[in-house]
């Protein structure tokens, strides 16, 4: 028999149609700002459950009856063109529009204000003077708004704070991809700042939703479970929080793709962890809205800079000022994980290069065959296959780099294309890169063997030094002694030229079978 309810990758999550985890679980300080009659804000990347949360919150204020909620979004203001007056109108007609699934009509604000010459300001003044009990606005998308408009919202809350509770909403929460404290700077493309303070210096807290614990991952699949009878193992929930770091939308896609894709909902059938391996593949294959969203950032300049530091291991300087970086954290593409900044979780760490060197990949025809590269036991010669991206490196890198987006990581990924179209035919690679390491380390798997391989710029004469003493530690990590250092010349041809450039070297390092591949 069919579950009724299913794993949930598009919208906000419904308990009566979906698995889902209780929004609200650990949001005491949510309940706490209200009481308080607090402004706050709530940021987290797409698709983490922010609407979820807050649709959640409005009925359960609702229902309980003290207070008057509703959620809406400013997202129909959200373009460049748009005049402040019309923003206005369209903010409250988004608002009045709303309140037909949170509240009852004798609650709603009067339609008759929204006319082009009634401000938002004005709007929840009237609406809040004529209600007996607070409101608690939730305001969702706050940061598709533009310049002015962004100001002019921002500054119309802040100006009606003073009359809360009784002349303006008692609790407004704005929402988003960002938390509002940073708007306060380049909002505007043609100056640095809005001014000494934020236009929403009203805010008493900045909440950032965090990703799922292996616990609640846990406690999602076993509604799954208790419904259908099918068991998602711990070793099972292990592995899939490793490949999604938690991230909501990836922890419900990857049980939807097992489930419903994969098995075709025969809950009878036991989930294993090549199902999790096949779902991971299948997502990146496949590349949905959600992954293509995230991917599209990838354009932007400030998400370039970081992405290529984190595949070629350079240092950033990194404080909480540090906006470009704190604009990727906010996106949900890398996270800070001790003292390393890495992508956010396994796929992205494999979607990122993937997709950023697919055209590479398309267009290397004869050298990505993997037949060439096979030896007669079917193991895979890694060696052959270096030597053959040697050439192959010599006669296209300059002018592949020279056209690639993403210049400064282009070395890497040119290689990451070359192997990838070979390794697809039988095996995988798995990646770390972080920033700040000074390298890339891939681990290939193929046939039952495994190769190690680190990536390095050559940007100086110490350069192969450092690389066989980090591929030396890497090795050790691993409980092995035997692995490639791939060293990148970063200056042109035109003053070191190919003929001395590249170079295949066998070297004993700190006890270890080192080949360095030089080009």
């Amino acid at each position: 028999m069919k579950s009724k309810r299913y794993f949930n990758t598009t919208g906000f999550c419904m308990p009566e149609r979906h698995y889902m985890v209780d929004p609200l679980r650990n949001q005491k300080i949510i309940f706490d700002l209200i009481e308080k009659t607090q402004y706050f804000t709530i940021h987290a990347p797409r698709q983490t459950g922010k609407t979820t949360l807050l649709h959640e919150l409005a009925h359960r204020l609702n229902k309980e009856g003290n207070y008057i909620s509703v959620v809406f979004s400013v997202e129909s203001a959200g373009y460049r063109s748009i005049t402040e007056e019309t923003a206005n109108l369209k903010i409250i007609n988004s608002l009045y529009e709303s309140c037909e699934l949170f509240i009852s009509k004798e609650l709603w604000p009067k339609k008759s204000l929204a006319d082009e010459k009634c401000s938002l300001q004005t709007y929840l003044n009237n609406w809040a003077g004529s209600q007996k009990k607070p409101i608690v606005l939730l305001l969702d998308e706050i940061d598709s708004l533009y310049d002015d408009v962004l100001v002019s919202v921002l500054r119309q809350l802040r100006n009606g704070f003073q009359g809360r509770p009784k002349n303006f909403p008692s609790t407004i929460a704005l929402v988003g991809l960002r938390d509002v404290r940073e708007y306060k700077t380049k909002v505007r493309p043609s100056e640095v700042s809005l001014g000494s303070g934020s236009p929403f210096n009203i805010k008493a807290e900045s909440i950032l939703l965090g990703t799922w614990t292996k616990e609640e991952i846990a406690e999602l699949y076993s509604q799954h479970t208790k419904d259908t009878g099918q068991i998602f193992s711990k070793k099972v929930i292990d592995r899939i929080y490793e490949l999604t770091g938690g991230q909501p939308w990836l922890v419900n896609a990857v049980a939807n793709e097992i489930v419903e894709k994969i098995l075709k909902s025969d809950y009878t059938k036991k989930i294993t962890l090549a199902h999790a391996e096949e779902a991971k593949e299948n997502l990146i294959a496949r590349r949905d809205t959600h992954l293509d969203s995230l991917l599209d950032k990838l354009k932007e300049p400030r998400v370039k800079n970081i992405v290529s530091a984190i595949i070629n291991g350079d240092s950033l300087v990194y404080d909480n000022f540090n906006d470009d970086l704190r604009y990727v954290i906010d996106l949900g593409i890398i996270r800070k994980e001790k003292y390393d900044i890495i992508f956010s979780n396994e796929i992205y760490r494999e979607i990122i290069p993937r997709v950023l060197n697919f055209s590479m990949q398309e267009n290397i025809r004869e050298e990505g065959m993997t037949s060439c590269y096979i030896k007669p036991d079917a193991k895979l010669d890694m060696d052959k296959l270096l030597k053959a991206f040697q050439k192959f490196y010599r006669r296209n890198s300059e002018h592949w780099l020279e056209r690639f987006d993403y210049k400064e990581a282009g070395h890497g990924l040119l290689l990451m294309a070359f192997l990838q179209r070979v390794i697809n035919g039988g095996g995988r690679i798995d990646r770390e890169m972080a920033v700040g390491r000074g390298r890339t380390d891939l681990t290939i798997e193929f046939a039952g063997d495994t190769f190690v391989l680190e990536l390095k710029l050559k940007r100086d004469s110490d350069s192969k030094e450092d690389g066989l003493d980090q591929i030396s530690r890497y090795l050790d990590t691993l409980g092995m002694t035997k692995g490639y250092l791939i060293l990148f010349e970063i200056k042109p041809s035109s003053i070191i030229p190919w003929e001395t450039r590249v170079k295949w070297e066998n070297v004993s390092h700190q006890n270890k079978k080192i080949t360095v591949v030089e080009m």
